[in-house]
């Protein structure tokens, strides 16, 4: 969620934003409607406009709960429904784990949208045809109709695309070639509505409609970029190892050496290293913690060993050479580790590995533009950057 949208509530326990764009559709609404609606008068027309703008999104709202309220029955979090410049959008934190289910949640806001259509029909039938209620009434259900249908054409980002996508899942079994393709479709479309833009600017001069037209087109071609990638990252996210990641960025030290002695030889050095595993006889014996060494009386450290404060290899967060990223990325945000130790099928430490690491593996493997700097700033920092939120990716991955 961007830090610019304002909360102006939540509905059903959902927090509902508005991007500040909104107020820009919500007053071309206002003016398209009070210019149609002129032959009531100027206070009325006006008037008039301002409230189908309001119920114009209010309509928007309801299609994105009815999403939401879908997903959250499957057990999925809705972190929030924001209002927007091309309409709303909820934010939900997992994919379904079926694609019936998935189907479920796409085809939820259309249902939606169609369900107000009836609804303002049926309830306009009982309204004298040439009062301005009526007229009103008949607009916003054709209004919802229009929405229904446009977001049913078969391309993500728009909930056709979903729908195209859950179909594409149950027929291949694989939901991210789905994914893919179903994007794939959106690029397509969204290319089109741009080209059909600007024809209908050069060919009709309508220059507001053709530039709405083509803006549409690059939203669609934007997310449906977006799909695209993220699949691929996750894609990754399953295939990547621990041990395409992990570094030796750590010392191994004797166990049976004093604290005076290991408090010398290692910790007085300028940029001493962060990470020790003891070691003796040819076996680790276990992690290193500084803090520990803290806790130790001075006067000991002569007489006490490394072997009386290491933590032993069964104790400390671990993970196997063959875990995959999607497994360690979770593992490292749910129990908010700053990195973890990576095992060999003999059970030696094979390696350790950072958010850091991770960030420079995928970077490498799918040619992301990411510096060395950033990398150095993720290790330090211990968390991802804001567009790069592997922690929320790889929980919907693994879902």
């Amino acid at each position: 969620m961007q830090t610019t949208n304002w909360k102006i509530g939540s509905l059903f326990g959902i927090p509902l934003f508005l991007d500040p764009l909104w107020f820009v559709i919500l007053g071309l609404a206002t003016l398209n409607f009070g210019v149609a609606y002129q032959e009531w008068g100027q206070v009325i027309a006006w008037s008039a406009g301002i409230v189908m703008a309001l119920l114009l999104f209010g309509s928007v709202l309801l299609h994105e709960l009815g999403h939401s309220l879908v997903a959250r029955s499957q057990g999925i979090k809705v972190n929030s429904i924001t209002l927007f410049l091309f309409g709303g959008i909820a934010a939900i934190e997992e994919e379904s784990k079926t694609p019936q289910k998935a189907f479920q949640v796409a085809i939820a806001g259309p249902l939606v949208s169609i369900a107000l259509f009836f609804l303002l029909r049926l309830g306009g039938s009982f309204l004298p045809d040439t009062s301005p209620v009526s007229v009103m009434v008949g607009d916003l259900a054709r209004i919802n109709l229009v929405v229904a249908l446009f977001n049913l054409i078969p391309g993500l980002p728009l909930d056709g695309g979903q729908v195209l996508k859950a179909a594409l899942w149950q027929v291949t079994g694989n939901r991210f070639q789905a994914v893919h393709w179903a994007a794939k479709a959106g690029q397509i479309l969204g290319y089109g509505a741009i080209v059909l833009g600007f024809a209908v600017d050069f060919f009709t001069r309508e220059l507001a409609l053709g530039l709405w037209i083509a803006m549409l087109g690059w939203f669609g071609v934007r997310n449906a970029n977006t799909y695209d990638r993220v699949t691929t990252l996750q894609e990754s996210l399953l295939k990547l190892q621990a041990s395409d990641a992990m570094t030796r960025d750590f010392r191994v030290v004797d166990a049976d050496q004093t604290l005076r002695s290991f408090a010398d030889l290692y910790l007085l050095e300028t940029a001493p290293l962060q990470v020790y595993f003891a070691a003796s006889d040819g076996r680790y014996r276990g992690l290193v913690s500084i803090d520990d060494l803290r806790l130790i009386e001075r006067s000991e450290w002569e007489t006490q060993t490394l072997q009386s404060i290491v933590h032993p290899l069964t104790e400390i967060p671990t993970v196997a050479e063959s875990t995959s990223f999607v497994e360690l990325i979770n593992k490292l945000e749910n129990e908010q580790l700053p990195r973890i130790t990576v095992l060999s099928p003999a059970g030696a430490v094979a390696g350790v590995i950072d958010r850091g690491d991770i960030v420079r593996t995928l970077a490498q493997q799918l040619n992301l533009p990411i510096t060395d700097a950033e990398i150095k700033q993720i290790k330090e920092e211990g968390s991802y950057p804001p567009g790069l939120q592997l922690g929320a990716i790889a929980k919907s991955t693994s879902n």
